[in-house]
């Protein structure tokens, strides 16, 4: 019985492991010793989980030079950090290639969302 346990616990586990990705999300593609990373983190990512647009994109972020998710599909190869990718159940919809400061960070992003039909309202 316990066995049994552990495999329907298992087998529940797996099947809803792809539905993790589905949605949408804002990857952060960065690598240790990148400035622009360093003053993204220090001018932004406290208060990026608290806001409409974390809530509608959470945050992922992956190293630049680390294996791609395997259910990620990138438009084109991803060259600079920070590069912040906008995935919608797994496709790249749009991308903001460096940090160009917290002004223009909040703008282009909204212009993403908005592109991409996602509500930040709710």
């Amino acid at each position: 019985m316990f066995l049994r346990r552990i495999i329907i616990a298992v087998v529940l586990v797996c099947s809803s492991a792809p539905a993790l990705l589905a949605g949408t999300f804002l990857i952060m593609v960065e690598e240790k010793g990148c400035v622009w990373c360093a003053r993204w983190n220090e001018e932004i990512s406290h208060i990026y989980p608290k806001t409409p647009e974390g809530n509608a994109a959470p945050l992922q972020r992956i190293d630049i030079r680390a294996a791609r998710p395997e259910d990620m599909t990138f438009a084109r190869a991803l060259t600079f950090t920070p590069t912040f990718v906008l995935m919608v159940d797994g496709q790249e919809v749009s991308r903001i290639e460096g940090y160009p400061g917290e002004d223009f960070f909040w703008s282009l992003l909204a212009q993403m969302l908005a592109n991409a039909n996602i509500d930040v309202t709710g």
